[in-house]
């Protein structure tokens, strides 16, 4: 839905929150025409439920207002000693219909500075759950929310089974697209199984500033742009329209990013003809295969190297040399397995399926593998490219989806000879809407990402993961799972990860000591 439709949609709910609510207005000693006035007219009716003012905001937050719609509808009731549990439950049943039933029907006296402390404890339960949830959802959507890595594609540098702490503000906290949704949950209800949101309505785009834009080398979170599965991880292999917001959480390593010309030579990143310099924490990983002495190592002594992703020991394919292919390993895994003295020559694998055109633009003509791009253009946002045949393949997704179809625009390119089309015009150049970015994971042999799908707009990216609060290891035993060098790590920064942990039970155990104390000198001093 347009900004347009909003408004209108916007205009049409203060009309019905008027028609209403007028009489409420005016024995609460009000003005019937407050009623309808927007943003005024909620101001005035926290003033006569006695609620603070500021609650008008929490009306406006996308999700949260689902909530907030419901305390107020019970609120009002109450202000005009409607308490009964009838009351509360034919509002939320009728979807704050019932106000209307009491507006032209029923006598309304008005309880000016009314108690707000809830008169059963079920009712001071069910009032701090609500604005438990209200807050819990306030941070989750617009400040910080809580992931886990599923796969390896960032392995060494981040882990499976790490939870992070991602945050909103990074980047600028996007809005949901998707404002009908239970909150605190992603595309799809646990246990229930069943989908989390209604498609439409839709908001249009929306993103506050945020503090800093997506640099070079950051940890992103954004959202799968081209998924289409149910609920990630499981595809019943039926396509699946999923709104932006809604699309299935990755996390992977910007490598370029907006105005950059990137290309990838033997497995290296080179951005505008210079290999990417990658900061100190990243440990990449690539596969290898040696050749040996014919020495076979324990699972045991490869775990000690750090090697965990799996290898082969025997013959090397197509000798009879004694050797070892390795899925994923560090130079330095590689470098400590030299020092062995049992390994003749050590080389990085480079894969180069190019004709297999399962590699972004996919056409074929650039020749893409999965070690091996041709340099290209990662989009700005106002910028302006030349478009022609040779090129188009890179940019087709981007003007016909990413910048048309969820944009609420609809455009359509068309080849035609070697002349290509827009909307049935010959276009020459295009100006991107947008910036772009192409992420990639340190676990080069095992990720997709970019490489297969291609750019990840500024619409998708979710926000910078900032602290890894827990991490556990599924293949160990229940008592060895917590990975204790890993709890309250930070993601970023110069140097190996620090455990901030022991710090952390200790400000928690001065936090519960100083409160005890206090509520202690507070009870004597009565």
């Amino acid at each position: 839905m347009s900004w347009t439709g909003w408004i209108i949609l916007f205009i049409i709910i203060q009309i019905v929150h008027g028609l209403g609510t007028w009489k409420f207005y005016k024995a609460a000693g009000r003005h019937a025409w407050e009623a309808f006035i927007p943003v005024y007219n909620a101001v005035v009716l926290m003033k006569i439920i006695n609620r603070p003012v500021w609650w008008t905001i929490l009306l406006f937050l996308p999700v949260v207002n689902l909530i907030m719609f419901i305390v107020i509808w019970v609120e009002t009731l109450r202000s005009f000693k409607y308490n009964r549990a009838v009351d509360t439950a034919l509002a939320v049943l009728t979807l704050g219909l019932y106000l209307y039933f009491i507006n032209y029907t029923q006598p309304l006296q008005h309880v000016k500075d009314r108690s707000l402390k809830p008169r059963t404890s079920a009712g001071e339960w069910t009032s701090s759950l609500l604005f438990a949830i209200v807050a819990a959802t306030i941070v989750h959507t617009y400040v910080m929310q809580p992931f886990i890595i599923p796969t390896p594609s960032l392995e060494k540098t981040l882990l499976t089974g790490d939870f992070l702490f991602v945050s909103k503000f990074h980047y600028g906290p996007r809005f949901p697209l998707t404002p009908v949704a239970a909150p605190m949950v992603h595309d799809t209800i646990p246990v229930l199984g069943v989908k989390s949101y209604l498609d439409r309505p839709q908001l249009p785009y929306l993103r506050l500033p945020g503090l800093s834009k997506v640099k070079r080398n950051d940890i992103v979170v954004f959202n799968w742009p081209v998924d289409t599965v149910n609920a990630f991880p499981y595809n019943d292999g039926m396509y699946h329209y999923k709104p932006i917001d809604k699309k299935s959480n990755y996390v992977k390593r910007c490598v370029g990013i907006a105005g950059d010309t990137l290309s990838i030579i033997d497995g290296k990143v080179h951005i505008n003809g210079t290999p990417l310099e990658l900061p100190e924490r990243a440990r990449l990983q690539h596969s290898y295969l040696l050749e040996t002495k014919g020495v076979q190592y324990t699972p045991e002594q490869m775990n000690e190297l750090d090697i965990t992703d799996g290898y082969q020991q025997g013959q090397l394919a197509g000798t009879n040399k004694p050797g070892m292919q390795i899925k994923a390993a560090t130079q330095e895994a590689i470098e400590q397995l030299k020092a062995t003295g049992n390994i003749v020559s050590a080389e990085q694998q480079v894969f180069n399926d190019a004709a297999s055109q399962r590699y972004f633009p996919y056409e074929g003509m650039a020749a893409s593998s999965y070690d091996n791009m041709k340099p290209f253009l990662i989009p700005a946002k106002g910028m302006t490219t030349p478009i022609s045949y040779d090129n188009i393949e890179y940019y087709r997704r981007i003007i016909e989806v990413y910048e048309g179809f969820e944009m609420g625009i609809s455009n359509t390119i068309d080849l035609k000879g070697n002349e290509v089309y827009l909307n049935g015009k010959i276009l020459k150049e295009y100006t991107f809407l947008q910036d772009y970015y192409w992420l990639m994971g340190d676990n080069r042999h095992n990720s997709e990402d970019s490489r297969i799908w291609g750019y990840v707009p500024m619409t998708h990216v979710v926000g910078k993961p900032v602290f890894v609060w827990m991490s556990l290891d599924w293949t160990k035993s229940f008592t060895n799972m917590i990975r204790w060098e890993r709890l309250f790590t930070t993601v970023n920064g110069s140097g190996q990860p620090t455990s901030y942990f022991v710090y952390f039970i200790v400000a928690l155990i001065a936090y519960f000591a100083g409160r005890k104390i206090y509520k202690n000198r507070k009870a004597k001093s009565k």
